[in-house]
């Protein structure tokens, strides 16, 4: 690990002058700026002052009217911003600029409620704290177009051309065709620190595949959130607009943004999720992971689905689940255990999106499946062997945002699991983008009623 005072002596010495500081929003949106290299240095120990409208506006930057945090009613004043030394990277197609990401914190030093990140941070925390060394990986389906923002603008958001046409998942030769995209994002990506273990193309017309390689959970949501934005940013080197979206056409396939978990010793050396005596090779642990995670997601959904758009591919039949159901590799439920060797031995939470903020989505996961190990709940729900989307026994998903935003909102459990203030604060911004939805007029109502009604 490079040391402290390496990192202080690259950042004076790099030519730029400037360094890259960045925050994740509530909808995973990283918001950031660049600071003079002389000032870094003081920020170190001391903190950053960025404005808490960050957290007072959603994804189009127009401010919440129903807000607590923050508001017209505060003045908008910054909050304090802890620069996170560890997560030092050079950007490979910025002339390798330092940058850093970092945490909002109180006046009192201690963690921001509504800071996506330090929610992950305490909940890495109590599970550490159980005995338990937690490590993840999200892997990202997209879109990509031969678009610019400009011209998709021009465009109305219609008619866009896909990077690549046809149904052509897995393809060697479309693998070929734009090429110079496909290799710059892999290796640009793991000079960036985010290590891909695969990259290949999807099904469905321009669309993409990465894996993120595992790593200990916050190190994994680092990486996957900033590998939603350096895609975007190296795409737009090459004139291409990529988009995770979940539901992009009704007539394509969704975008999922799957999320891969484990549970190690604290040594690292263990994975407690495998069990060699067990006929499938599953341990009590991985077990009671599932049990809690069938019973606690449906209370905390939006933050795994967390738009309008999510609950587009939560649809039958599309690569989505939409049953609160488990399987043994089995795509179609909602849970998929991946029991094996000692080492790959792992749970595929399959509900995630491509539109998700990483550091929510895998919050969600660990927080319902820890609960199940805390509580050494029993996996009496047998295994959904065949069609996972008509096994009905155990329910099935909320079907849309504002369904899902109530029942989180009105959920002891979701309290107990997150803190009753953050479950205030995320469900306000769900109700929120529920709110603008519906005073939408859409394309869909322009077809059906503009002429006939």
């Amino acid at each position: 690990m490079i040391k402290t005072k390496e990192i202080l002596d690259y950042v004076k010495n790099h030519p730029s002058g400037k360094v890259k500081i960045a925050v994740a929003d509530i909808d995973g949106v990283l918001r950031g700026k660049y600071i003079a290299a002389e000032k870094f240095a003081s920020l170190i120990e001391g903190r950053l002052g960025f404005c808490d409208v960050t957290f007072g506006w959603d994804a189009g930057d127009v401010a919440y009217d129903n807000g607590k945090y923050t508001g017209w009613h505060t003045g908008y004043p910054d909050a304090q911003v802890k620069i996170d030394i560890t997560t030092f990277r050079k950007i490979p197609w910025e002339n390798d600029v330092p940058f850093f990401l970092g945490d909002f914190i109180d006046d009192q030093e201690k963690p921001n409620y509504v800071c996506p990140r330090q929610l992950l941070k305490k909940l890495t925390a109590e599970c550490k704290n159980a005995g338990f060394s937690p490590f993840f990986a999200q892997e990202f389906e997209w879109f990509n177009f031969a678009e610019t923002p400009e011209s998709i603008q021009e465009k109305g958001f219609a008619n866009l051309k896909p990077l690549t046409p046809g149904m052509f998942g897995y393809s060697i030769l479309r693998s070929s065709l734009k090429n110079e995209f496909m290799t710059d994002l892999f290796d640009l990506l793991n000079k960036f620190d985010i290590p891909i273990e695969g990259l290949h193309t999807e099904t469905g017309p321009g669309v993409y595949e990465a894996a993120i390689m595992y790593a200990p959970i916050l190190k994994a949501a680092d990486q996957a959130i900033l590998f939603k934005t350096s895609v975007k940013e190296i795409a737009y080197k090459h004139g291409i607009l990529a988009t995770f979206m979940a539901k992009f056409n009704e007539n394509l396939p969704g975008c999922s943004g799957h999320v891969h978990q484990s549970l190690w010793d604290l040594d690292n050396k263990t994975n407690l999720f495998y069990d060699e005596q067990d006929q499938d090779k599953m341990s009590e642990t991985m077990k009671s992971y599932i049990a809690g995670q069938l019973y606690c997601l449906p209370h905390i959904l939006p933050m795994i689905a967390p738009t309008i758009n999510s609950y587009k591919r939560l649809v039958e039949g599309a690569w989505a689940p939409t049953t609160v159901t488990w399987g043994i590799d089995n795509r179609t439920t909602a849970l998929r255990a991946l029991p094996g060797s000692k080492k790959a031995t792992r749970l595929e939470t399959r509900i995630v999106g491509s539109d998700t903020n990483p550091y929510l989505a895998l919050s969600a996961c660990l927080a319902s499946g820890l609960y199940g190990v805390k509580n050494k709940m029993k996996l009496e729900q047998p295994p959904t062997n065949g069609n996972g989307y008509i096994d009905l026994s155990n329910g099935t998903l909320s079907r849309n945002l504002f369904e899902a935003t109530q029942k989180m909102k009105n959920s002891d459990l979701a309290k107990a699991l997150l803190g009753a203030n953050f479950v205030e604060h995320f469900t306000m911004t769900r109700e929120w983008e529920c709110k603008q939805y519906a005073k939408a007029v859409t394309d869909w109502e322009l077809k059906r009623y503009l002429e006939t009604i």
